[in-house]
């Protein structure tokens, strides 16, 4: 997890849990002179345009004050939605039983993006079932991961 992100979470889950919900999770993008700061809300009713709209205010007023991201950038507050991003190895536990793809920084046995089931973690790895084969995918090596909606 990056540096700006630990900073940026100290900032705003005091933010979204003064307000009555979880932050799922803070992606932080910055591509040159664009910017994005994407937060992630849950809630075991649900989150609403309006929730999303509350912790914007709240998480922008703070932003403004402490000054984390230096120029022009983007907020977005959102729920993680069916397809959820996940972020944590107790989020890969919670899921699993779950179909996610999950793609590496770097190649581990020649490949970067992977998708099965999450068998659930050991120590600091993520066990995913690919067809017949598991593996054990480092924490730190996850890219990103995103779990595959049921319809």
């Amino acid at each position: 997890m990056s540096g700006k992100v630990t900073e940026l979470e100290t900032l705003l889950v005091p933010v979204v849990e003064a307000l009555g919900y979880t932050c799922w999770g803070i992606e932080y993008l910055s591509q040159g002179k664009h910017t994005l700061l994407r937060v992630y809300i849950d809630h075991p009713d649900g989150v609403s345009v309006d929730a999303c709209a509350a912790v914007s205010r709240q998480a922008s007023a703070v932003l403004d004050v402490e000054d984390p991201i230096s120029g022009d950038y983007t907020l977005e507050v959102s729920s993680p939605g069916m397809d959820r991003p996940l972020f944590t190895l107790q989020q890969y536990a919670d899921c699993a039983g779950e179909q996610a793809k999950i793609r590496l920084r770097t190649p581990y046995e020649g490949r970067r993006n992977f998708q099965g089931v999450i068998r659930g973690v050991e120590g600091d790895e993520v066990i995913l079932q690919v067809d017949e084969h598991e593996y054990l995918l480092p924490i730190d090596s996850i890219d990103k991961g995103n779990i595959i909606p049921r319809y």
